[in-house]
């Protein structure tokens, strides 16, 4: 299908008045006063623009607050590091994972820093740590309505934060305590400053998107850096201005970039080793090791020391799921993200193909090439990354995606007497209905009635714009709003499902229990034994607030770290775990009884090996012995892997050193350098039932347990085991 050509010499588009201001001398409406600005927004918007966009805000923001204590802890990974940065500024500076500063997490800090000043202010607890991940959520909105509405209509603005609220991955993770949030929002306000300074090109604003690519680097260093192809080719074709004034443009931005992220690095990287924590994740205590090596190319080549299992398995697949062009659209991976990626990638086309014969400096069509290509580059990294990747990555192609849906369903609207025009946007939602009903058909269980709703719904309105799309102008908005809805209701139905239901661990997924092969869901007793990947700890006097959950059976298949199933992990199983009340926790996948070597982690409240990926539960008893006489000790107890020694960081307020960081992989400290700690009377317990370290690395972890198991009295505390270092064994 084409669809049909302007001529070259005129815009693709009648432009905006704020949009032809900058396009022209700069010169438009006179500037209104701030709090006008505020509150009625621009003066050529309809006058229900501005009270629509701040409405559809609010309710984003109180959609995302909604039982967000639910997931209690949430990563306890990073709420550790979060505690540790409330109590101590060298900790919350190096993003350390106790305020002793031991080891620090394994990305660089930045987005720890915004969760530390709230539990600073506020105390520890879920909403503490988690409210600042919704305020990104909504600023991430926020900055997508911006940029939408600069070129194109107020309704295009609205529509692109429905589709970027109602994506179950972003109303997972800006709910959550990993750093994606933070690098999701940073991206987004990098693509709205290369397109603000498409405009009329001015230089501050390529200076500003270098600086928020450099800040998104301290937030997950590398990934930071997969928009920049598009963008700075983009820039240095289709931006205004002479040739070499573009090139050094970029160069300034460069410049930005290096100086925003590179600060931080140079302090770490020349800070002396012994008056630092070590940086996790490494195996040399160097963080540009740690960003190349295991947060860089192994990711995409899956050379990981120190990562679980180490290394791809070839063959198109690797041991986080198969790999392919098709990877985000599969069982695993589809139903985070996909509900509009064909839609989506429909628009980027149509939207490219209209304004394709525009002036160079057209800012329409660069709008569709700055989000489609972002979102196409990360796609494809994405897809074929035979590293560790999580289903929840993908929420950094919700902004882009719902930004070409936004910005395509519009045009496509605006041209609709053109049959091309309305036969593409009809065609849009019935494909876009086809994919729901195939994603809905994946949970068969769940709202059962809803797919075929959508399908028959979506399909007959795509019909209807087609036909009706220049025939009828009410017959047209009919079909239109019968096509939004169904386009929308497959993606609002699982983020209702993950609105309602507690998060916790190191890998959650959105949407209803069985929506992807991996993942768990669930906080608190819900969800507490969820095996490795379910489960996790709530804040004090919060345990009970969301039911209680029935241990699952984790059965393992095969032994231990041999060749997973596809698109599992090593010694998988399946979890069922299914909580009841409120919480609607349910466990994801286990692998604590998959094979030799991987423990049988303590029951709820006992205190015992929380495992790799989540954190224990600790009992009343386990917290009084390792608060015992705490301050005497530079840190409390010690445990292997960051997960288990978090959890009773985080029950007892106390520095808990996390052996070989968070795999137990990393070679910190040496059996030297404890045996020095244990001499110099800085540590009070071994928390026994220790992995002994499962990724690789130097095996110092399993050195120390050995070691501590031969010379000191064990100590039992509930079902957890401990062993005192002030205790030799006579």
């Amino acid at each position: 299908m084409t669809l049909p050509h302007l001529p070259a010499d005129a815009p693709a588009l009648p432009p905006p008045p704020a949009a032809a201001a900058v396009q022209g001398q700069g010169h438009g409406r006179p500037k209104q006063p701030p709090l006008t600005r505020v509150r009625r927004g621009r003066s050529d918007d309809p006058r229900w623009a501005r009270s629509a966009f701040l409405g559809l805000l609010l309710v984003v923001a109180l959609a995302y607050l909604w039982n967000l204590s639910a997931s209690g802890y949430a990563n306890s990974f990073y709420s550790a590091a979060v505690q540790a940065g409330s109590q101590s500024w060298k900790a919350m500076f190096f993003g350390s994972l106790d305020a002793a500063n031991a080891i620090t997490v394994d990305k660089p800090p930045a987005s720890l820093w915004p969760m530390a000043l709230s539990v600073r202010i506020f105390g520890l607890g879920s909403w503490a740590i988690l409210v600042p991940q919704v305020l990104m959520g909504v600023a991430t909105a926020g900055v997508l309505y911006a940029a939408v509405r600069r070129r194109f209509s107020a309704a295009a603005g609205l529509l692109t934060v429905a589709a970027f609220a109602l994506t179950p991955v972003a109303a997972l993770m800006f709910r959550f305590n990993n750093p994606d949030a933070l690098l999701a929002l940073l991206m987004t306000v990098t693509v709205y400053c290369v397109l603000r300074g498409m405009e009329n090109g001015r230089t501050k604003w390529l200076v500003w998107a270098g600086v928020a690519v450099g800040l998104a680097f301290l937030a997950k260093t590398l990934q930071a850096f997969l928009i920049l192809p598009p963008l700075a080719v983009l820039y240095a074709v289709f931006a205004p201005g002479r040739p070499l004034k573009r090139i050094g443009q970029l160069l300034l931005s460069g410049l930005a970039m290096v100086v925003a992220g590179g600060w931080w690095v140079a302090v770490v990287e020349l800070w002396p080793a012994s008056s630092r924590p070590y940086i996790g994740g490494s195996q040399n205590n160097s963080f540009l090791e740690l960003t190349f090596g295991y947060n860089g190319l192994g990711r995409i080549n899956g050379d990981e020391t120190g990562s679980v299992g180490g290394g791809g398995m070839g063959g198109g697949g690797s041991q986080w799921g198969e790999t392919g062009i098709d990877r985000m659209f599969n069982s695993e991976i589809g139903s985070q993200i996909s509900w509009l990626l064909p839609a989506a990638l429909l628009l980027l086309v149509a939207g490219v193909v209209v304004t394709w014969k525009a002036r160079r400096t057209d800012t329409a069509r660069a709008a569709f090439l700055a989000w489609g290509g972002s979102l196409v580059m990360t796609m494809v990294v994405f897809s074929f990354m035979a590293g560790i990747f999580h289903q929840y990555y993908t929420v950094a192609l919700a902004p882009y995606a719902a930004a070409l849906v936004g910005m395509g369903a519009s045009v496509l609207w605006e041209e609709r007497a053109r049959f091309t025009a309305s036969a593409a946007l009809g065609v849009t939602v019935a494909v876009t209905a086809v994919w729901s009903y195939v994603l809905l058909n994946r949970t068969p269980d769940y709202v059962p009635w809803l797919r075929w709703v959508i399908l028959v719904g979506g399909v007959a309105a795509g019909l209807g714009i087609a036909v009706a799309g220049r025939l009828n102008r009410q017959l047209a908005i009919g079909a239109a709003g019968v096509g939004l809805v169904a386009a929308l209701a497959g993606p609002t139905a699982y983020t209702i499902s993950t609105l309602d239901t507690g998060h916790s661990g190191s890998i959650v997924t959105a949407g209803p229990a069985g929506a992807s092969m991996m993942g768990g869901r669930g906080g608190g007793p819900g969800g507490g034994e969820g095996g490795m990947f379910g489960g996790g700890m709530q804040p004090p006097g919060q345990a009970r607030q969301n039911g209680q959950g029935q241990q699952g059976q984790q059965a393992g298949q095969g032994g231990g770290m041999g060749q997973p199933p596809t698109g599992g992990m090593p010694g998988q199983g399946q979890g069922q775990n299914q909580g009841t009340g409120n919480g609607k926790q349910q466990g994801g996948t286990g692998m604590m009884r998959g094979g030799a070597g991987m423990g049988e982690r303590g029951g709820a409240g006992g205190g015992g090996m929380g495992g790799l990926l989540n954190g224990a539960q600790v009992s009343a008893k386990a917290k009084a012995l390792v608060e015992k006489n705490a301050d005497d000790y530079t840190w409390a107890a010690a445990a292997i892997g960051s997960q288990n020694a978090a959890s009773y960081q985080l029950s007892t307020g106390k520095p808990v050193m996390a052996i070989g960081g968070f795999n137990g992989s990393d070679p910190s400290p040496t059996l030297a350098q404890f045996k020095s700690y244990v001499e110099d009377g800085k540590i009070h317990y071994f928390i026994g039932g220790g992995m002994g370290g499962m990724g690789g690395g130097s095996g110092s972890a399993s050195k120390i347990q050995s070691w501590v198991e031969k010379n000191y009295t064990k100590v039992t505390a509930g079902s957890a085991t401990f062993y005192d270092l002030t205790q030799p064994k006579s």
